[in-house]
């Protein structure tokens, strides 16, 4: 599989933002550098109104990770630099410091496909503070717009109640690198396959795809047209039938059709683009049965994103493949997950741990202190609540938690209750330890982690049921935090 180097360029130290590297020349400069400091990567809301995220993007992440650096034309451009004064913004020590760096930072991450829930840490980052510091923009980057693909395309999947859905979003996705990471990632969340070649060839995902309405339009029939294609493309007719007329487009499909079948073909199926869906879906099926092609698959399409499918599968339509574009490559409602990237302990060369929290004058927006890890429980197969908990004191028996918004919200797990605890190493002082599954792995796991918030069928609203806190040992540390802060 093609990796995020092999696109852009080896080293890519510089997928960031300017601040990051003025925070880290300041670093530099008051001998702070090497301060040991630990970052945790999360959300705040579960978007699209929903109960969760799919994890994705950590491949993206361990690839720059293992290639992060800067070379000498990155050092030039970043000596041309200047501040308000005229003079260098960065100070030349600091860049030649730059040109030899080679990260020693500890990665932990939730796999890719995990589900997650708002406030719990997805990627933990442990390290020199300047080093950890120059990697926020591009995890945030790299995970977030991804996350919400892959999340998008499992709520897509789960209203198309087991029925196929392609991905062709690429001729409206934000760009070629969001168009890439959304095939992958819908891919991840679910899709069938994708109309997007470079994706098709890089990640080897499946690829589908039929003709447009210029086709059919650069014919003097729609008659001609199919009998064109038919004659061009034998062995892969699935006819857009709505450039004019949908039902005598239906049927004009199935007079190729039989001629194909006379030929040793099959007609694969057609494509509705327009009009009430679930009504011409099913006069589409009746036609196309009483003719003979019970197998021809009827696609469906235009502008479709879960609501709209699962509003036709609840009226009856008789759709056998779901084509999603643009409300599934943009992530069209929610275009941004919202994640941030929080200090929440440091210390000296040898020191004790400090702890930091951001506070707030919300509360959902103060952050947890710690070296923070997730602990899921389990009955059987079924989630049953997380524990974000601080990791050199983790939860006892009988773990009570805390809702990370209000305290005095709590629930308990019962005692022996079985649990895996969701970060896991994938970076050693600067080296990758974790061999990535392929995506079709990933998928299966998509599954059963959806299966174990669920069970049988994935809820496309928040319920409000699943309980997600902090330990009760940390939820104490955090108030103390907070007080003592509001005497400062």
């Amino acid at each position: 599989m093609t990796t995020l180097s092999q696109v852009f360029r080896p080293r890519l130290g510089m997928l960031t933002d300017l601040h990051q590297l003025t925070m880290a020349n300041g670093y530099f400069r008051t001998g702070v550098a090497d301060h040991e400091a630990s970052f945790s990567l999360f959300f705040r809301e579960n978007p699209f109104g929903g109960a969760y995220v799919i994890a994705s993007g950590l491949d993206d992440v361990l690839d720059l990770i293992q290639h992060f650096g800067f070379d000498d034309e990155d050092l030039a451009y970043l000596a041309r630099l200047r501040g308000s004064d005229g003079q260098p913004l960065l100070d030349r020590d600091f860049l030649a410091s730059l040109g030899r760096l080679k990260l020693g930072c500890d990665v932990l991450a939730v796999p890719e496909g995990t589900v997650v829930f708002a406030h719990e840490p997805m990627i933990r980052v442990t390290g020199p503070l300047l080093q950890v510091q120059l990697l926020e923009t591009a995890l945030l980057n790299l995970t977030g717009f991804a996350s919400l693909v892959a999340t998008k395309a499992s709520r897509v999947c789960a209203a198309a109640a087991g029925r196929p859905v392609l991905e062709f979003g690429l001729r409206r996705a934000q760009g070629v690198m969001g168009g890439l990471t959304a095939s992958r990632a819908a891919y991840l969340g679910g899709c069938a396959a994708t109309s997007n070649l470079l994706a098709g060839r890089l990640y080897g995902i499946p690829v589908r795809g039929t003709h447009a309405h210029s086709w059919v339009m650069a014919f003097d029939s729609e008659l001609d047209a199919f009998l064109a294609y038919a004659s061009a493309m034998p062995n892969d007719c699935l006819f857009l039938v709505d450039t004019y007329d949908t039902l005598a487009g239906v049927r004009h499909a199935i007079e190729v059709g039989k001629m194909l079948r006379e030929h040793g073909q099959e007609l694969v199926g057609i494509r509705l683009d327009s009009g009430d869906l679930g009504e011409l879906s099913r006069q589409a099926r009746g036609l196309l049965n009483q003719a003979g092609f019970e197998q021809a698959l009827i696609v469906a399409s235009s502008d479709l994103d879960e609501h709209r499918i699962a509003e036709f599968e609840r009226r009856g339509a008789v759709i056998d493949v779901w084509g999603v574009g643009t409300q599934l490559t943009t992530a069209y409602d929610q275009p941004a997950l919202g994640q941030v990237f929080k200090l929440t302990a440091i210390r000296e060369p040898g020191g004790r741990w400090q702890h930091k929290i951001k506070l707030s004058e919300t509360d959902a927006k103060s952050s947890q202190p710690g070296l923070l890890q997730v602990r899921r429980f389990r009955l059987g197969r079924q989630f049953v609540g997380d524990v974000i908990y601080d990791s050199p004191v983790p939860p006892g028996a009988g773990c009570t938690i805390a809702d990370p918004v209000d305290s005095s919200n709590r629930r308990v797990i019962p005692e022996a209750t079985a649990h895996d605890d969701l970060l896991v190493p994938v970076v050693r002082s600067g080296r990758r330890i974790y061999d990535s599954p392929s995506l079709d792995d990933i998928r299966a796991r998509v599954r059963r982690e959806l299966a174990g918030l669920f069970g049988e069928g994935v809820s496309l609203h928040a319920s409000g049921s699943y309980p997600v806190g902090l330990d009760q040992s940390l939820a104490e540390l955090k108030s103390h935090l907070i007080r003592e802060a509001s005497r400062a």
